[in-house]
């Protein structure tokens, strides 16, 4: 964990970044007490979502079925 100040930190962001992105921590101080953490960000976890909607949905039994006067629609 690193410390640093505010000036500090002002002038040195782009090498203290690259220590956050190397996994350290960087805490920035004011008067020497820390205010804020610097720490890599990470990506949150997406939750799958399979099986939302089971017992929701409800399909007829002969969805698949043709249809004898939809096919002489289309010339089947």
């Amino acid at each position: 964990m690193l410390i640093s100040n505010i000036h500090e930190t002002k002038t040195n962001l782009s090498s203290l970044l690259e220590k956050v992105l190397d996994g350290k921590e960087v805490i920035i101080a004011k008067a020497g007490k820390p205010i804020a953490k610097l720490v890599k960000y990470d990506k949150p976890v997406k939750k799958s979502s399979y099986g939302i909607l089971k017992g929701k949905v409800w399909m007829a039994d002969d969805f698949n079925d043709e249809d004898p006067e939809i096919n002489k629609l289309f010339g089947i």
